[in-house]
This record gives structure tokens, C-alpha cells and sequence, in this order.
């Protein structure tokens, strides 16, 4: 596309929202200087102070209190879509049919109905339109499947992953539109979708799920004086509104490649503010990584010795994706985290937007609704005593 200026708006100022708006912000400042010119126009939430304190926070030219505005805006070209999952399908259907590029957060849809309608809304644009799965961004995740790629440490036996959060500890926290949706868009959705992700990004097609359990610790939560932000808390009534969605889900699942996968997602872990980590286990050595130290992976394989064996620590630096032009400082140990991987997500999305290809593309919606339908499967195992349900496979 020609190199004119790209208006950027973000629908949504809570939590993810603004990690979304620093990241445009950013975008700017690395990989090349190749960007047609960018302009931060404006910021969007029903909740006006915290459209207008995220829009003078990150620079944007003007807040909004719609997200009908960001559809109606002529000045705006890219959105993303931050907002609560049951949202997700009328917002980014109706970007799409007014000419919008659109990011939308994951999971991609409220249910795998929605999800469908919007791939079919995309397909039948021309406009860019991609799911945020941000720890795809990630050196050492990418660092970790460059040597799965290459067989480093031969054919995967084994996947071990958990997400552990304790957003939802206190059964005295402020009831959101998180706790809201039926079973499977609790702790699962939230971030079981980022762990199935990775899973398969690493690992291959998940072609079934078993054994899954789901449990609800926390049944009724307080109804909140006021608009909330991310898992903060704040002033509640003194109503109470049902929970209608887990605490907890674990479950297991098969990979084409014949690999086995153990799963555990939580939002009742106590101490557990982040807690992403996974394991790939191969016939010939292993890898890892854990969120809590995301500058770094760990790999052991089999050309070490018999008294010098385990894993060891492996510091990301430029030799590693994503690094190299990535940071103002882009060496070894210089640190980075959740926080890049939004503004490094932000312009490889303004780099498809522009036509440059220079970095990996977005997960397009169909993969979005790829994981919904895992998350479907994983929800009617957790409802069916835990029995096998087969995964229909992507396109390639």
C-alpha cells in the first residue's frame, strides 16, 4: 500500500488496553525506520476517565466514550480491540465493514459461533485483520522452536504447561465481565488460550484433549460501586451476582506428532501473579521457559556430558528473533519483557498493515476460531466426566 499516514486507535483503556496503546506508541522506535508516518488518534472506553487518562498517558490526540466513534472516524485506519470477549464479534465485524485494519485480543470470540462469523467477516474484506496471541512475540519462545525446528533435541515426547495467576484469591474481589460468559470462558479462555497457543506454536496440531476437570471455588462476588481496571479491586455494593465461569482447569492432549501434553491453568494461585511456564521434553533433550524470567531459556541435550548433564541457562541476545533491532539496547541480558512483546506485536501489525513484511505476520482470525474450537473441546471433556474429544485441524 502507499506510504500514507496510518491513524491508530485503540477500543478498550482497562488493563490490556493501555498495554496495547503504549505498544503503538513504541512501534515506531524500532525494527527500521520504513513505517509509513503514524499517527496515535484516539482511544476509546465507555468509562470516560479512563479514556481520557489513557489517551494523555500514551498520546493520543483525543478520547472517546464509543467504540461506534472509532467505526465512524475517517482519520483512523488500525484498532485494536481490547474490550470484554462477549464484545469482540459486533465491535470487529463492524470495524471490518468500515474499512478498518483490526488486532483483536484473544480469546477471539465468546463462543466458537461468534468466532466463525467473524473469520467469515474477514475473508470477505481486504483489510488486515489479526488475533493477539503477544507471547508468540517472545525471543525465547522463538529461540526454543528455531531448535525444535532444527531437532536439536529429537522428536517431542512431552508438553507440560501452566498459567497460574491469583487475580481471583480473594473471594471478596469486585465481580467483572471476567467472571461472567459459562464454563470454559473463566481461567481458561483468559489464559488457558495463550498456553494452547504456545503449546501448538512449539509442539504442533493438538488433535485431542481429554481428561479435563473444571472447578469454581469462588461462587458469588461483589458488585462494584464503579468501572474496574484489569484485576484491581475498589469500592463495592453490598449485592453479591453469581460466578458463571472456573477457577481452574486442568487436562491433557495429544499432538499429531504423537506427543503427549499435560496442561494446568488457574486463577486461584496463591502467589502466583503471572506464572506462565512450560517444558518440551524430546527423545534427546529438553527446553523451557518461564515468564517470570523472560530474558532467558533453558536447554539441555544429548551431546553433554555424563558428569556435566541438566539443563543450562541460555541468555537471549541478538543472535535470538525478534531481538535485533527490537530494543534501543538489543544485547545480551539487557532486559525485556511482557510489556515489549505488546510493542513488538504492534509493529509487526503496522508492518502487514503497510504491506513491508518484514517480521511474522499476526495469527489471522481462522486461528483464532482454531482455538476456540480447542477450548471448546476442552470444555465438553471437563462436562463429559473427562472424556476424549477430537480437535477439528486448521487449515493449513
Amino acid at each position: 500500500m502507499s506510504k500514507k499516514m496510518l491513524g491508530v486507535a485503540v477500543i478498550g483503556a482497562g488493563m490490556a488496553g493501555r498495554a496495547h496503546a503504549a505498544g503503538y506508541r513504541m512501534a515506531t522506535t524500532m525494527y527500521g525506520t520504513d513505517l509509513p508516518d503514524i499517527r496515535l488518534v484516539a482511544i476509546a472506553d465507555s468509562y470516560e476517565p479512563f479514556a481520557t487518562d489513557a489517551a494523555k498517558r500514551y498520546g493520543f490526540d483525543r478520547a472517546e466514550t464509543s467504540w461506534q466513534a472509532i467505526v465512524d472516524a475517517p482519520d483512523i485506519d488500525v484498532v485494536s480491540v481490547v474490550v470484554a470477549n462477549a464484545l469482540h464479534r459486533e465491535v470487529v465485524e463492524a470495524l471490518l465493514a468500515a474499512g478498518k485494519h483490526v488486532l483483536c485480543e484473544k480469546p477471539l470470540a465468546p463462543t466458537v459461533d461468534d468466532a466463525k462469523a467473524m473469520v467469515a467477516a474477514a475473508e470477505a474484506s481486504d483489510r488486515v485483520a489479526g488475533v493477539g496471541f503477544t507471547y508468540r512475540r517472545s525471543p525465547a519462545i522463538n529461540a526454543i522452536r528455531q531448535q525444535l525446528e532444527l531437532g536439536a533435541i529429537g522428536g517431542i515426547r512431552h508438553f507440560t504447561g501452566r498459567y497460574w495467576c491469583d487475580y481471583a484469591q480473594d473471594p471478596g474481589a469486585a465481580m467483572s465481565w471476567r467472571y461472567k460468559g459459562g464454563p470454559g470462558s473463566g481461567v481458561l479462555a483468559d489464559v488457558g488460550s495463550h498456553l494452547v497457543d504456545l503449546a501448538e506454536y512449539l509442539c504442533g496440531p493438538i488433535t485431542s484433549v481429554q481428561g479435563a476437570v473444571m472447578e469454581t471455588y469462588t461462587r458469588e462476588r461483589p458488585v462494584p460501586r464503579a468501572a474496574t481496571m484489569g484485576h484491581s479491586g475498589g469500592d463495592v455494593t453490598g449485592q453479591t451476582e453469581p460466578v458463571e465461569n472456573e477457577d481452574i482447569a486442568t487436562f491433557t492432549a495429544s499432538f499429531s506428532n504423537g506427543a503427549l501434553g499435560t496442561f494446568s491453568v488457574s486463577r486461584v494461585a496463591h502467589g502466583h501473579t503471572n506464572g506462565l511456564a512450560l517444558d518440551v521434553l524430546g527423545e534427546a533433550g529438553a527446553a523451557g521457559f518461564d515468564l517470570e524470567r523472560p530474558g532467558e531459556f533453558s536447554f539441555a541435550h544429548g551431546g553433554q556430558s555424563d558428569n556435566n548433564d541438566g539443563a543450562r541457562r541460555v541468555l537471549v541476545g541478538p543472535s535470538h528473533p525478534n531481538v535485533p533491532g527490537g530494543q534501543a539496547m538489543d544485547y545480551t541480558s539487557v532486559g525485556h519483557g511482557q510489556n515489549d512483546f505488546f510493542a513488538w506485536q504492534a509493529r509487526a501489525f503496522l508492518d502487514q498493515v503497510a504491506g513491508l513484511n518484514n517480521l511474522p505476520p499476526l495469527p489471522p482470525l481462522s486461528h483464532g476460531l482454531h482455538n476456540m474450537e480447542i477450548l471448546a473441546a476442552i470444555t465438553e471433556s471437563a462436562h463429559s466426566e473427562g472424556r476424549t474429544v477430537q480437535v477439528r485441524q486448521a487449515l493449513p
